[in-house]
């Protein structure tokens, strides 16, 4: 029998056991694209960042909420309160908020397995994961960029909310995709299905970088920048400057993103034909980076 003693109960005795933060972070975007609405600002430029909750943990393995990008919203306003609305965080910011809130939760380094080009085999190696938080959060971004024939491009961000819209999109239209082949349709309605799942997900690639383009100015210094007419522009202009445009805001984006891991093949890989370096990328699958 449970014994009981006659100590008096203070109240708030536990909240020393509460979470601190465990880091602090500076954001690439150094908060550029933000009103208070969404962060509180900080005078010194960098947030606390705490360690996930047991609830934040099972929200991260929950694949509804996941798919749906409310777990992600959910455990970013939980471990960096600075945060207001994490649908509107920018492109720019989300891989260092979610490397952050890796390191406050599990510590400096994560174990990842992989597979060994050429050969196939699996592999396993241990990843410095505050090197990469050092690495995006000295990313340089640009938002602006002149094109050969002289149009100067201005870009801004996307924000979360339009990130996973079009990630679902992508991977419904994918998904589509994948099971036409398994299905037991003709070749002809295939060949239909195929092709309408193609203009879908090329007008989503094409909608997300008119949405991408806020502003363009002319070599004559004319100025656009209402949606519609940036968008009658990406759909009409030449194929070669569509291209160089897509190919621009592209390289703009990766500001902030985790590069590829470079591994270094051993003597016995070699002989079996793998180069003596390599990337292996390493990407946000949020139930496995989680935990």
């Amino acid at each position: 029998m449970t014994e009981i003693t006659n100590k008096t109960t203070q109240p708030g005795a536990l909240e020393q056991f509460y979470r601190q933060p465990s880091i602090y972070i500076t954001l690439p975007s150094k908060g550029k694209w933000y009103d208070e609405s969404v962060l509180t600002p900080s005078e010194t430029g960098e947030y606390p960042v705490f360690p996930m909750t047991a609830k934040d943990e099972m929200l991260m393995k929950t694949p509804d909420a996941l798919m749906g990008g409310n777990a992600t919203v959910d455990v970013i306003q939980s471990c960096m309160p600075n945060f207001k609305n994490a649908w509107e965080i920018v492109n720019f910011d989300i891989d260092s908020i979610l490397i952050a809130i890796r390191i406050a939760t599990y510590g400096e380094t994560m174990n990842i397995k992989y597979n060994v080009p050429v050969v196939n085999e699996e592999a396993e190696t241990t990843v410095n994961v505050s090197a990469l938080l050092e690495d995006v959060r000295k990313a340089v971004i640009e938002d602006e960029f002149t094109t050969k024939i002289g149009l100067k491009v201005k870009i801004g961000p996307l924000r979360y909310r339009e990130m996973n819209r079009v990630q679902i999109a992508q991977y419904e239209q994918q998904k589509i995709y994948a099971n036409l082949s398994m299905n037991s349709i003709t070749d002809d309605e295939k060949s239909r299905q195929f092709a309408k799942s193609y203009r879908i997900l090329n007008d989503i690639n094409f909608n997300m970088l008119s949405e991408s383009v806020v502003q363009i100015e002319t070599p004559q210094g004319q100025v656009a920048s209402g949606k519609e007419e940036i968008k009658n522009f990406i759909n009409n202009c030449n194929a070669v400057l569509a291209r160089e445009i897509e190919d621009k805001v592209a390289n703009i984006r990766r500001a902030g993103q985790m590069r590829n891991v470079k591994m270094k093949a051993t003597e016995e890989q070699i002989v079996k034909g793998v180069p003596a370096t390599y990337d292996i990328p390493l990407t946000f699958d949020n139930s496995n980076f989680f935990g």
